[in-house]
């Protein structure tokens, strides 16, 4: 028997598809929420430098090598499930952020004990070797995440609900055709609003943060995270096209409020 050819996508409108069930959505929440706290505990305080040819050394923030593709997923959720159900993993990212802070703040508040906290342990930094108590050591790195995060939430809220917003609109605009357009259209304005607003947040004013280095790290973070956008758009192409297949629809915000603070409104029954 000849094999039959596959069956053509369901259009459905944005509200349609924030009631809808889908087979793979948690997966990608999951995912999304995962890589968005690591990336911001693990790697945001750290000033990292890297020599290229030609360019020379260039200073960026460390959690910039993953934190991009918490941005992806963002695009995937919201060309594949919609603004509606990508407003939802935007809370949920919000509220995990909010009680890993919460954690680190009691973790790093709890009276150490003094035999931990005295000893000493040898790192090697730059090429040298120096020596820190475990205390001072932990404090250096957890010490700072309430201020890293609250900086974090605010350019996260702001810029994914830019990113997810432009890539819906830019769907409807262009019709569904060209995603790479607003792919990478929509981190542009996206990651410019997030790191506008997060550099300066969490360390101006810090200790080892001028003014100078901060501008730059803003601006270099925004270079490269836009630059892992078009790197990786193939790989966008390959996830979003296999997720919509196996959905079965193709969701278009037509009809949403794209306010971050409304609710999923019962949508109207219609056909497919």
């Amino acid at each position: 028997m000849a094999a039959m050819s596959e069956a053509p996508l369901s259009r459905i409108d944005g509200m349609a598809g924030a009631r809808r069930h889908f087979r793979y959505f948690d997966y990608m929440l999951v995912a999304f929420v995962v890589i968005l706290l690591l990336s911001n505990l693990i790697g945001a305080a750290k000033q990292a430098e890297v020599s290229f040819p030609f360019v020379g050394p260039v200073t960026f923030g460390a959690g910039v090598l993953f934190f991009p593709v918490s941005y992806i997923i963002g695009d995937v959720l919201t060309e594949v499930y919609g603004y509606a159900n990508a407003r939802r993993c935007i809370w949920v990212g919000f509220f995990a952020l909010l009680f890993m802070v919460l954690m680190s703040v009691v973790v790093v508040a709890i009276p150490a004990n003094p035999e931990w906290a005295l000893a000493s342990a040898t790192y090697t930094v730059a090429g040298q070797q120096v020596t820190a108590p475990n205390q001072a050591a932990y404090y250096a790195i957890f010490g700072q995440t309430p201020r890293i995060v609250f900086a974090s939430v605010c350019a996260f809220w702001a810029g994914e609900f830019v990113n997810s917003f432009v890539l819906a609109r830019m769907k409807v605009w262009t019709q569904g055709k060209h995603l790479w357009t607003r792919t990478i259209g929509s981190t542009v304005f996206g990651e410019g609003v997030d790191s506008a607003l997060f550099y300066p947040l969490a360390f101006l004013g810090v200790a080892g943060f001028t003014s100078h280095s901060i501008a730059l790290l803003a601006l270099t973070q925004w270079l490269i995270k836009t630059g892992w956008e078009v790197v990786l758009t193939p790989v966008t192409y390959v996830v979003v096209g296999w997720l919509k297949k196996r959905e079965g629809v193709d969701v278009f915000d037509s009809n949403v409020d794209f306010s971050p603070f409304a609710k999923a409104r019962k949508a109207v029954a219609t056909p497919e």
